[in-house]
């Protein structure tokens, strides 16, 4: 074996391991009170990983305008379980957070949560939704169908 090729090898035997890609995890979109968004892991992702701790979410348009986005100190945290779900715009006001844009109807928007890293490794530290908007009776608005959701965000 010539040296630089023993060197080669001895450098690949002590570089530290490659770390897997961690996968990107399913978030949910429901409709909340008066219609306003709230999100969520969903139900098979709580199964399958386990209840991350929250870190922050940001929704955006589906181009990468921030709409908004919220933070959780680093001190603090809490469960996000599929049970419970995170409006937009926030309720707590105290929690480092952007002012919410206002959400258009028929316009495709991203939502991604993001978890500390927990005691299981394939537990996702992202989570991600797409959704839209559609007016509703009243002035209010609502989720948009699945399929209407799916539709408006290949259009965009």
């Amino acid at each position: 074996m010539t040296l630089p090729l023993t060197l080669t090898l001895i450098l690949l035997l002590l570089a530290p391991p490659a770390q897997a890609a961690r996968r990107v995890g399913e978030a949910q979109v429901r409709e909340g009170a008066n219609g306003v968004p709230c999100f969520t892991i969903s139900e098979r992702e709580e199964q399958r990983g386990g209840v991350p701790d929250f870190h922050s979410v940001t929704v955006s348009e589906a181009g990468g305008r921030l709409m908004w986005h919220m933070a959780m100190p680093r001190e603090r945290t809490f469960p996000v379980m599929n049970s419970m779900c995170i409006p937009y715009g926030g309720r707590v006001q105290a929690l480092p957070q952007t002012p919410a844009a206002v959400l258009a109807p028929g316009k495709a928007y991203l939502v991604q949560i993001e978890a500390r890293p927990g005691r299981k490794a394939s537990t996702p530290l992202r989570y991600h939704a797409r959704f839209c908007l559609v007016n509703k009776p009243g002035g209010l608005m609502a989720l948009c169908p699945e399929a209407g959701a799916a539709a408006a965000v290949a259009r965009r």
